[in-house]
């Protein structure tokens, strides 16, 4: 399998896209949007550490690669409080399978992590919209653009951040029970 930043590779019969690569780990992101999925199924103050989709990730879906699973990489998981609005973030996590942070995501598609040291840089105080959009775009089954859910708290503790289907990063979010959330799972793949 060749492993370069900015590939895809065929993982547990899935399409990823290689973010990172550090020793012999490689981030992984699924190409696509998988499906749509709540990130929490109530409407409550939640964060990444007890929602849901989360509980979701790391069971249900996480066995359902298979044998595959063996080379997926236990990954601590640090999520810093909203940047724009102070939400808090939660504790750490140990996750085989999670979502992307802000920061993670203005990283790795593209450089936007300037625009998140300020809200309204990009002239919202809701969303990052900048010359990176396109890259941050993603595609569901029937070949449309959809928005997908990040890890990190939104502008209050029952939103939740997102990418938006033009690739805007809502650093605001959504509410944590909207049933349409797109699902882009990431994971650290041993070498």
């Amino acid at each position: 399998m060749k492993c370069e930043i900015g590939s895809i590779i065929k993982f547990a019969g899935i399409d990823w896209r290689v973010l990172d690569i550090q020793g012999n780990k490689a981030l992984l992101i699924s190409e696509k949007v998988l499906e749509k999925r709540r990130y929490n199924f109530k409407q409550e103050n939640i964060t990444w550490e007890k929602c849901t989709l989360r509980k979701y990730l790391n069971g249900e879906f996480y066995n359902e690669l298979g044998a595959a699973k063996g080379a997926i990489a236990e990954t601590r998981n640090r999520t810093p409080d909203n940047p724009w609005y102070g939400t808090t973030g939660g504790d750490a996590t140990v996750d085989k399978v999670f979502l992307l942070s802000l920061e993670e995501v203005c990283s790795y598609f593209g450089d936007s992590k300037a625009n998140l040291s300020k809200k309204g840089s990009t002239g919202s105080d809701y969303w990052i919209d900048d010359k990176n959009n396109k890259a941050r775009i993603a595609y569901y089954e029937s070949g449309t653009a959809s928005w997908w859910w990040l890890r990190s708290s939104g502008s209050r503790s029952h939103y939740v951040a997102d990418v938006s289907g033009y690739g805007l990063v809502d650093v605001g979010g959504d509410r944590v029970n909207y049933s349409y959330g797109g699902v882009r799972p990431a994971l650290w793949l041993n070498l």
